[in-house]
């Protein structure tokens, strides 16, 4: 069953499971709540070496055509994955490294911030539980410790956003809420390393958890490439259920090499 969108191609209804892997894939991976279970704060993840492992077999099978995209900065992405330095989009598709190795938009500066920064820090710093994730080019505010309080988040944080408007938006995750520019998403991200090699002339493929994702999604559909979601908060054309059937069905891929 298929349902004809406005964009002019086909979407197939999600299916509860994932496509058989092709070497003719490129893959846009997310990373927190897609390979990586979520823990309590972004720095209590850790990477283990056997997902290491398992990434550096999928990028040898794809030729290299595989990227992170991710919400957190490159460097952190460095961090958590050393030795191991995949080509990648951080902070929603500021910067961008691509498979040349050369940083993209990491200079990228907005003073603007500064009087969000200060609100958020005042509002958080009286609420236990709440956390304020200061990237230097966008700000996000965890509630996860303290669910009860998203009312008094989305509060917060829409009024520090407020003054930034049309340049900036509130961009939502899963007991997340971040002040972002609205020029930069993954789909942005995602057309540029479509446009590079190793990553041109293949299908893309692009894996996600939540609505930071949604706007990848639609890219790669539009150009008939696959979408698959992790979990049920987001919509794919395919689904699988969590982080650990990710990681079986990326060695599904890597037994191709």
């Amino acid at each position: 069953m298929a349902a004809r969108l406005r964009f002019g191609y086909v979407r197939v209804v999600t299916r509860d499971a994932a496509p058989a892997p092709s070497r003719e894939w490129c893959l846009f991976l997310d990373v927190d709540g897609t390979l990586l279970e979520f823990a309590d704060t972004p720095l209590a993840v850790v990477v283990g070496e056997d997902l290491k492992m398992l990434l550096r077999q999928v990028a040898l099978c794809l030729n290299g055509a595989v990227a992170l995209v991710s919400g957190r900065d490159i460097g952190m992405l460095d961090e958590l994955f050393a030795p191991l330095k995949l080509p990648a989009a951080g902070l929603h598709g500021i910067e961008r490294r691509p498979a040349s190795g050369d940083m993209r938009g990491a200079n990228f500066l907005d003073e603007r911030l500064r009087s969000a920064r200060d609100s958020l820090s005042a509002f958080v710093a009286s609420r236990p539980g709440i956390l304020l994730e200061d990237k230097g080019r966008t700000l996000a505010v965890h509630y996860r410790l303290a669910p009860r309080a998203e009312p008094d988040v989305r509060r917060a944080v829409s009024a520090a956003a407020r003054p930034l408007r049309p340049d900036y938006h509130v961009q939502e995750g899963k007991m997340v809420l971040e002040i972002k520019p609205r020029a930069f998403t993954k789909a942005t991200a995602i057309e540029e390393f479509m446009r590079e090699p190793p990553f041109s002339g293949r299908m893309p493929v692009v894996v996600g958890d939540d609505r930071t994702d949604q706007d990848g999604f639609r890219a790669v559909e539009a150009r008939g490439g696959i979408s698959i979601a992790v979990g049920n908060q987001i919509r794919g054309q395919w689904r699988l259920a969590n982080p650990s059937a990710v990681r079986r069905w990326l060695a599904s891929i890597a037994a191709l090499h």
